[in-house]
């Protein structure tokens, strides 16, 4: 069955016209996982009534979860067999036993293996326990068995952020088969949370080569999320690279690439769609046009030509209006976005400010994902509302307590034996657990000193700030207190804790992450919470008065066409934003979980609130310092 069947492009090819590989994007992920289940489902039916086996790779990761929990409630409810299916697993981590918790022999176990009534000898995963003189004849009948089995019917695939597919890391030859390879850095730091830290990440793995995904019947990529975006765009746009593995997929005839609208967001039809024939233009993407044509022409808004509409393929554009009053337009809507009162400036014309003017002093709440989002995130514009005389409260949603150091409680409970000048048995109990620096703990006793670490921090940067202790409100939403890097789903407990607090201060302005490209999914979790506690209490009298302000959190800023408000920080505001990220100690210098980026969180957030200003600057605003963003989200 052809793929384009199953999974509709958009109407007109044009669309699509800078892809290089059939690329489908759904707006719900959950949609696009029952279709990937349907679709094998449907195979291993057909084949089943034919008396025919069916032959599946298999991915491991966060992406293809979906897809196998879709297939085992299928199975479930529809009672279809998986007994005449045969499995190939893509990949596995040389020198992990089996049974090891970050193993693909234990992730396929617990995510599908063990919930399904597929025959264990028709599994296949390589093994990572060998020794390397058994790997070279063990990967040779890896391929024979593939091949005896008549091929792979469907190979399901995720793909890394350098683009590799399997562990076929930038590099590898079309003609690779099944080895044993060294893993690129990059892929070892992306995993290095599983593993408590990149020197436990093994350096090698065992992966079935381009060449044997490529003899795959049916191929489908799976990729959720903003950090995949750079990688899809390269698999899909560029041409064949062995620097992007994925691009190497342009050679399959039947390779789809499932997407979700963040994954797909650098894609051309999605980022600049006026460049593949885009005729309706809201305002939101006249907005973004004109931005990115400033962008690109490096001229200011005011000083761009019919010209430069003309050869960038916005002539559609000036159908209705000049060159000149859109240029007008846009200009006038940037500069609206740009206040130094972030809580509405009294007495003042609010027509075209981006908040109100009444009431003149707010009740306001900022929801602060971990115990230094706030300062971090909107530190400025923080400060500015508590300066300016409002009711300012900070609400901490979780503890933050997994990402404080070993030696960082250490220092702590040895302070605490210097200071009485004798141990007990809880310090020497503690002290025990604390040796290995590299392995997260989850013991009550260490997460509760690690959660009050935190919290002083916390109370000694709002303090700075000039904020009450009274205001200040430490919510440790039960979803994230598990001791693991993994956390629990959260739970109606969660909700009713934000809720309470959001109906105690009945504010007039709420403040709150709205980072959703957070490394380890917190911010995303905290952002549904609430989210979902607006939609609850919308109905209350308050809440009409209520607006909501999304900030970005340390890895991503606005796009300029995004933002809705605009905070410029002067030199020295900069430097009482520094001062205050400052206190959380136990955060900076080589923080346990910052991402890929290797700066430090106050150098990060320096530089990106300064590189904001500059594209206003660019845009045709005035040069200020630096500028923190927020998203009006209207519920």
């Amino acid at each position: 069955m052809s793929s384009k069947i199953k999974y509709k492009n958009p109407g007109s090819s044009s669309i699509t016209r800078f892809e290089r590989i059939h690329t489908v994007i759904f707006n719900h992920k959950e949609n696009a996982e029952i279709l990937v289940a349907e679709e094998i489902k449907n195979l291993i039916e057909k084949n089943n009534k034919k008396g025919k086996k069916t032959v599946l790779g298999l991915a491991t990761g966060s992406s293809p979860l979906g897809v196998y929990k879709k297939l085992i409630d299928l199975h479930k409810k529809e009672r279809f067999t998986f007994k005449n299916v045969i499995t190939f697993n893509l990949d596995e981590y040389y020198g992990l036993k089996k049974d090891h918790k970050e193993s693909y022999h234990h992730f396929m176990d617990e995510k599908l293996f063990k919930h399904i009534d597929i025959n264990r000898n028709n599994i296949h995963i390589p093994d990572g326990e060998l020794d390397k003189k058994s790997i070279d004849k063990f990967c040779k009948d890896y391929e024979k068995k593939i091949k005896s089995c008549g091929g792979i019917d469907i190979q399901i695939l995720g793909i890394g952020a350098n683009g590799h597919v399997g562990f076929n890391e930038p590099g590898s030859n079309l003609n690779s088969v099944t080895r044993l390879v060294k893993l690129d850095y990059k892929t070892r730091k992306d995993a290095r949370l599983n593993f408590n830290g990149i020197k436990n990440v093994p350096s090698s793995a065992i992966t079935t080569g381009i060449k044997t995904i490529l003899s795959s019947k049916r191929i489908i990529l799976i990729a959720w999320g903003q950090a995949k975006a750079e990688a899809i765009k390269n698999a899909v746009e560029s041409r064949q690279n062995v620097k992007v593995p994925a691009s190497l997929l342009q050679l399959h005839e039947n390779v789809t690439f499932v997407l979700d609208k963040s994954s797909s967001s650098l894609l051309t039809r999605i980022s600049q769609p006026w460049q593949v024939g885009q005729q309706d233009f809201d305002n939101e993407m006249i907005t973004r046009a004109i931005h990115w044509l400033s962008i690109k022409t490096k001229k200011p808004i005011l000083r761009l030509t019919e010209k430069d509409y003309n050869q960038n393929n916005l002539s559609d554009l000036l159908v209705d209006k000049s060159h000149y009053d859109l240029n007008l337009d846009i200009f006038n809507k940037l500069q609206r976005t740009i206040t130094g009162w972030p809580g509405g400036k009294p007495n003042a014309d609010d027509t075209h400010r981006p908040e109100r003017k009444n009431p003149a002093k707010k009740r306001v709440i900022i929801f602060s994902p971990h115990p230094d989002d706030d300062v971090v995130s909107m530190g400025g514009t923080f400060d500015r509302l508590v300066n300016q005389g409002h009711e300012v409260h900070v609400a901490y949603q979780t503890s933050g307590n997994i990402a404080v150091s070993n030696e960082e409680v250490l220092k702590f409970v040895e302070l605490y034996e210097d200071f009485f000048g004798r141990s007990s048995k809880l310090t020497d109990d503690i002290k025990s657990l604390l040796f290995d620096e590299k392995k997260i703990i989850k013991d009550s006793r260490i997460r509760k000193i690690a959660s009050l670490i935190r919290e002083k921090e916390s109370l000694a940067a709002t303090r700075f700030i000039g904020l009450s202790d009274s205001n200040v409100h430490f919510l440790s939403l039960p979803f994230y207190e598990t001791g693991k890097i993994k956390k629990n789903k959260p739970t109606f407990a969660d909700l009713n804790i934000m809720c309470d607090l959001i109906k105690s201060i009945k504010p007039h302005q709420i403040f709150a992450a709205g980072d959703l490209a957070d490394p380890h999914g917190t911010h995303k979790v905290c952002i549904n919470l609430l989210f979902d506690c607006l939609n609850k209490l919308k109905k209350l009298d308050f809440m009409k008065e209520c607006w909501v302000w999304l900030y970005r959190g340390a890895w991503h800023e606005w796009e300029s066409h995004e933002i809705d408000m605009a905070v410029p920080l002067s030199p020295e505001q900069v430097l009482r934003k520094r001062r205050a990220i400052f206190y959380h100690q136990s955060q900076n210098n080589n923080v346990m979980f910052q991402g890929d980026d290797e700066r430090e969180f106050w150098q990060r957030v320096e530089d990106r609130n300064r590189e904001i200003a500059i594209i206003y600057n660019e845009l045709g605003m005035a040069d200020y310092q630096a500028m923190e963003t927020f998203r009006r989200y209207h519920f």
